[in-house]
């Protein structure tokens, strides 16, 4: 069965060994990288674990970009057609932002837009979204953003489900928006306001099997199976990990698929 990773990044330098990540290094284990990650190596993890695409995003942030969107495209056409790219735009520039996104569609054929809302400590019902909103739904992209508390020592309060997805969802019905990181510790929080909005969704990236909330398994098996994506937040996670254990979640074959893979396919079009 084919898989899509619909949160991840093929990271730079710049990326990887940013101080911002040194939790992360210390809750994996890993070291600090001295050498870019090669494209190759990405493309032999997903093809490990039957990952045929991976959602690939550019990260821009207060202080520049960390992974651009011409690497990202550059990444994506030494893949062999695993990858494809998610944009990002420089938030506190919102005509050159929307500018940029619309070149990432059009002239880049990406697939979506991410922007980490903590990253620039800004919550996703700030102003200097709404352009952005406007032009992903005019181009027909989902919006992209993480929900849930921040492995980075940054502030986790953008990371709120309800208000500010909800109020997101409110002002632009119709947006598609897919909220990575499940949420948690505001799952239920998540989980509601994908019920209540038919274009929100929910990705399962940076998690392992074993450690998706009761509340997550119990909505992916049952009226949540059209609204969970798998995704992995790779490199931090390889999907051979990620996917370990699934047998365990109980899911039947449609599920399976869907969660997969078939949710990912509708939701960004591929």
């Amino acid at each position: 069965m084919s898989v899509v990773d619909a949160w991840m990044q093929h990271p730079t330098l710049r990326h990887s060994d940013h101080e911002m990540f040194d939790s992360l290094r210390r809750w994996t284990g890993s070291e600090r990288p001295t050498e870019p990650l090669p494209v190759e190596v990405t493309v032999a993890a997903m093809a490990e674990a039957g990952v045929e695409v991976g959602l690939s995003a550019a990260w821009y942030g207060p202080g520049g970009p960390l992974i651009d969107n011409d690497e990202v495209a550059d990444f994506v056409a030494r893949s062999g057609g695993r990858l494809r790219g998610v944009a990002g735009v420089d938030l506190t520039r919102p005509v050159r932002a929307v500018r940029e996104l619309r070149r990432a569609v059009t002239e880049l054929d990406f697939v979506a837009l991410r922007i980490v809302p903590w990253l620039w400590q800004l919550p996703p019902t700030d102003r200097l979204y709404y352009p952005l909103y406007t032009a992903c739904v005019e181009l027909g992209v989902p919006f992209c953003t993480q929900v849930g508390h921040t492995g980075p020592m940054r502030p986790s309060e953008t990371g709120r489900p309800i208000p500010y997805i909800d109020q997101v969802a409110l002002d632009f019905p119709e947006l598609t928006i897919v909220c990575g990181h499940i949420g948690y510790p505001w799952t239920a929080e998540m989980i509601a306001v994908a019920d209540k909005h038919p274009n929100v969704h929910i990705d399962t990236s940076a998690y392992t099997v074993r450690r998706y909330p009761r509340e997550l398994v119990e909505y992916l098996r049952g009226r949540g199976r059209r609204k969970v994506l798998f995704g992995t937040n790779y490199p931090m996670i390889t999907p051979s990990r990620a996917l370990e254990h699934l047998d365990e979640l109980g899911l039947d074959e449609e599920t399976t698929e869907l969660f997969l893979s078939g949710n990912a396919r509708r939701v960004f079009g591929l």
